[in-house]
């Protein structure tokens, strides 16, 4: 069994259809971070697929998240991560004490074309590379290695 301090820090991010915020800071997140971070991404009302959209706008960034298949959130997956991200899920996230939380208040990219979809992409862009710098200087427990 691995040591827990030597553990790469788990990230959920968390939206209501997980079809296009979620996906796109899940994808940012393993793109920029690799291995150094556990990424997961959820919804409370998962749709039936990512929005095409979204996969386009993220194709101009070189990422490919076309395969991506949007997953419903658990309680287990909340449980496991270190960091939970919300984007518009409201109170449908469980609460477990020792989480840290954030809610970024970003516009849905739902029903939306490319055109909307790149300015919330590139917000989020922004926001993983913040996340990135800050969990590299968090406490041990949930530093990136």
């Amino acid at each position: 069994m691995s040591d827990q301090v030597d553990a790469p820090p788990q990230v959920l991010f968390v939206c209501v259809h997980n079809a296009g915020r979620s996906q796109m800071a899940a994808a940012f997140l393993t793109h920029l971070a690799g291995e150094r971070v556990r990424v997961r991404s959820a919804g409370s009302a998962p749709a039936d697929q990512v929005n095409p959209a979204v996969v386009e706008a993220m194709a101009e960034r070189g990422i490919d998240i076309s395969a991506e298949i949007p997953k419903v959130l658990t309680a287990d997956a909340v449980q496991a991560s270190d960091v939970v991200i919300t984007m518009g899920c409201g109170d449908a996230c469980p609460i477990f004490p020792g989480k840290r939380y954030e809610d970024w208040v970003l516009d849905d990219p739902a029903g939306q074309g490319v055109e909307a979809v790149r300015p919330i992409r590139d917000a989020i862009e922004t926001r993983v590379r913040a996340l990135i710098s800050d969990l590299a200087s968090a406490p041990a427990d949930t530093a990136i290695k």
